[in-house]
């Protein structure tokens, strides 16, 4: 079954075709790049246009967090905690590095 707009989606392509829009594009008449994986590209695209981040920098993102409440908070039993959090949130960050590269 076709999407709703094809037809006028095609007469809008074929309108631009006979204006000229595409004539002179870069890269016309070479051929298009192989791409290994072309669902993981579209994948990854699709995340980082929606504002998704590797897990090691979200994580980063809280320590940092941690660290501001940190320098703020004055109470010791409260900072003993922060400390302990932010120890293991530089844990979890290198766990989370080391396994992107892979």
């Amino acid at each position: 079954m076709d999407h709703p707009l094809a037809a006028l989606i095609n007469a809008r392509i074929a309108a631009a075709e006979e204006e000229g829009a595409f004539d002179d594009l870069p890269g016309a008449g070479k051929p298009l790049p192989q791409i290994a994986d072309p669902e993981g590209t579209v994948f990854h695209r699709m995340l980082r246009d929606a504002g998704a981040v590797p897990e090691f920098v979200a994580l980063a993102r809280e320590l940092s967090h941690l660290r501001a409440e940190l320098q703020e908070t004055g109470d010791r039993s409260r900072r003993r905690d922060i400390l302990k959090e932010m120890s293991m949130m530089e844990v979890r960050i290198e766990m989370a590095r080391q396994t992107h590269r892979k």
